[in-house]
């Protein structure tokens, strides 16, 4: 044979025979490979809820096998998928380990600070969450140490261990890519989006309190948990949706007008973190912190007050902001002008403003609040940033929004002569908190109170900010009785506030946070609110607006100013009057105040039956109506 001839290429089954040591090399190293970052994703789930034993849910991963096969299926799926499709071992590992890593670690810290678990809907909000993360220590603890060092063992034993060149032609590498794609398609619909499956696979109530969402999000690891909530992050209408049960049920109660004699301004404010500590009784015994919540209390008691039972804990302030504003106990993400109590008030005549001391990106609420019928709103960006740095604001910036409330209302009604519904969204004592010192009045010590000393640097830091913002209220108070102008004030907190990692520092305070019971239901989700008038607003309405308003979700806070203020309302304000009497609470969580007042899951029958009407006509509201006056 000449040299310089090209030897015969060997037969098809002569080839496959050199092949099959090396193929299973590869194929059982880089399946191990796609195993390892599952491994690890459940390893840290296990340490991400304070309040449950890293044991006890590392048993129970172990001892389900769909746990731990659900969990483990995304990073084998992921390493082939990407193996197939870029040919290289040492890149498939990273490419498939990354995002099943940064699922574990993320929901591990969201958990850590927040108190609940990373959901796929909050890839939505990935820029406030950056701009958040930088305000928080996140402290590498071991458990993150641990997945790391496992992770880059990973990488290395796919760069020393694995073939370095292709081994696969192009087009078994396309057929290799289509059929994992086929699978991963065929897991994810069949077995993720499984809700039996789901709910079979959690652990049990001696493990875990079945009432609390993020230990049953823990308790399945939290890559199963975080596919699991894929199709909640798309708008669905509820279940048996029917736009014409809906449009029925919505024409029963036609829309009133207010009457002209009554149309008294309405300013409401949402206080970032705001709650009432006294409420904890370890607070409640400290004589510091009755001096700082006392003109509150003096406030409540000439005002209607109650608390709001929200949806959310430390964050997500716009959820209980938007079910004031609309009346909505959940939505869909706004992305067009949609039915809302703004809006009536607007075809009522009235001016609508507001104002928040921060950027108007922020949950998008430059645009969202013109989508829900606000005429002018004020942000850093065109009022704000001339008066009080962003960065300032959130330690103290009170006194200016309730000055530059007043300043605009007086303006409006000397200018305009009519009416205002005016709505602000404060900033001061955003979290978190300094939880290694104190940084200004020490209202608790260790050595005076028996608290530990993080309950006592993280609550002298938040108080300092409430106290503040507690004097600025009460000054604005007395400047709007001063008015001749009728004026009601509604105020109310968003949630709780951050209380250290884990939530330390309410663990300190004796909190137990217990979600199965309507005491710690209340210690997590319990914040305070407000319904005052001057004297020209209770003359002109002919009501003292005093004493117990109730207790109830955010959606229905509206429903009780209309109602302490005489007024009728709009069609889908008076249906929600009457779903209220059916249970004050329609809690995200899925549960409910039954009319005895007991903390349940699961309604009556006939009770449940209006419930699901009420979501149908929400639902029918904010996306089938289009609101009068809109663009």
């Amino acid at each position: 044979m000449n040299a310089l001839q090209t030897p015969p290429r060997l037969p098809l089954a002569a080839r496959l025979v050199k092949l099959p040591w090396r193929a299973l090399w590869l194929a059982a190293g880089l399946t191990a490979l796609g195993l390892l970052p599952g491994v690890l994703s459940l390893y840290l789930s296990a340490w991400s809820c304070p309040e449950l034993s890293a044991e006890t849910l590392s048993a129970h991963y172990w001892a389900v096998p769909e746990l731990w096969y659900l969990n483990l299926l995304p990073g084998v799926l992921l390493i082939w998928l990407f193996y197939f499709l870029l040919g290289r071992c040492w890149l498939a590992y990273p490419a498939a380990a990354l995002p099943v890593l940064a699922v574990a670690v993320v929901n591990y810290y969201k958990i850590q600070l927040r108190g609940d678990p990373l959901l796929a809907s909050d890839l939505s909000l990935l820029s406030e969450a950056g701009n958040m993360a930088d305000k928080y220590t996140l402290e590498l603890v071991g458990p993150v140490e641990t997945v790391l060092l496992w992770a880059a063992a990973g990488l290395a034993l796919s760069v020393l261990l694995l073939p370095r060149r292709k081994l696969l032609g192009r087009g078994m590498r396309l057929f290799g890519l289509c059929s994992t794609a086929a699978v991963a398609a065929t897991a994810f619909w069949g077995l993720y989006c499984n809700e039996p499956l789901y709910e079979s696979t959690g652990a049990g109530g001696e493990a875990i309190n079945s009432w609390q969402e993020t230990q049953v999000a823990v308790s399945h690891g939290a890559l199963y948990a975080f596919l699991h909530s894929v199709p909640a992050a798309f708008p669905a209408p509820p279940a048996q949706y029917s736009p014409q049960a809906a449009q029925t049920i919505l024409e029963q109660y036609p829309e009133q007008d207010i009457p002209e004699d009554q149309k008294v301004s309405v300013v409401g404010i949402m206080l970032e973190a705001f709650c009432d500590l006294t409420d904890f009784p370890a607070l409640a015994e400290q004589e510091s912190v009755q001096e700082v919540y006392a003109p509150w209390h003096q406030l409540e008691e000439a005002s209607v007050s109650g608390d709001l039972l929200t949806n959310i804990f430390a964050g997500g302030t716009v959820d209980t902001e938007w079910s004031f504003l609309t009346g909505y106990s959940s939505h869909d993400d706004f992305l067009r002008p949609t039915d809302s109590y703004v809006w009536y008030f607007d075809r009522q005549g009235y001016q609508t403003r507001g104002g928040h001391p921060g950027f108007g990106w922020f949950y998008d609420r430059e645009e969202v609040n013109q989508f829900l019928g606000f005429q002018e709103y004020w942000f850093t960006e065109n009022h704000y940033g001339e008066l009080v740095d962003p960065v300032d604001a959130q330690w103290n910036s009170d006194y200016i929004l309730t000055q530059e409330i007043v300043k605009d209302l007086q303006a409006q009604l000397e200018e305009n002569g009519g009416p205002v519904f005016s709505f602000s969204v404060s900033y001061q004592n955003h979290g978190p908190y300094e939880d290694d010192h104190t940084s200004n009045e020490s209202y608790l010590e260790p050595e005076d109170t028996g608290l530990p000393a993080e309950s006592c640097y993280v609550f002298n830091n938040y108080l300092h900010g409430v106290n503040i913002t507690i004097s600025a209220l009460t000054a604005m108070v007395e400047e709007l009785e001063a008015m001749d102008e009728p004026v009601v004030l509604v105020l109310f907190g968003d949630h709780k506030p951050w209380g250290g990692n884990g939530n330390s520092a309410y663990t300190g305070a004796g909190a137990s946070f217990d979600l199965s019971t309507l005491e710690g239901f209340y210690e997590y989700y319990s914040t305070p609110y407000l319904i005052w008038a001057n004297t020209s607003a209770k003359e002109t309405l002919g009501r003292d607006f005093q004493g117990d308003g109730g207790d109830f979700s955010p959606c229905f806070l509206m429903a009780e100013l209309f109602e302490q203020c005489g007024w009728t309302g709009p069609s889908f304000l008076q249906y929600s009057q009457e779903i209220r009497a059916v249970t004050p609470l329609v809690h995200a969580q899925g549960l409910y105040l039954d009319r005895t007042g007991r903390l349940t899951d699961a309604l009556p029958e006939e009770d449940g039956a209006r419930l699901l009407e009420f979501q149908w006509v929400q639902y029918y509201r904010e996306h089938q109506i289009v609101p009068t006056g809109a663009p």
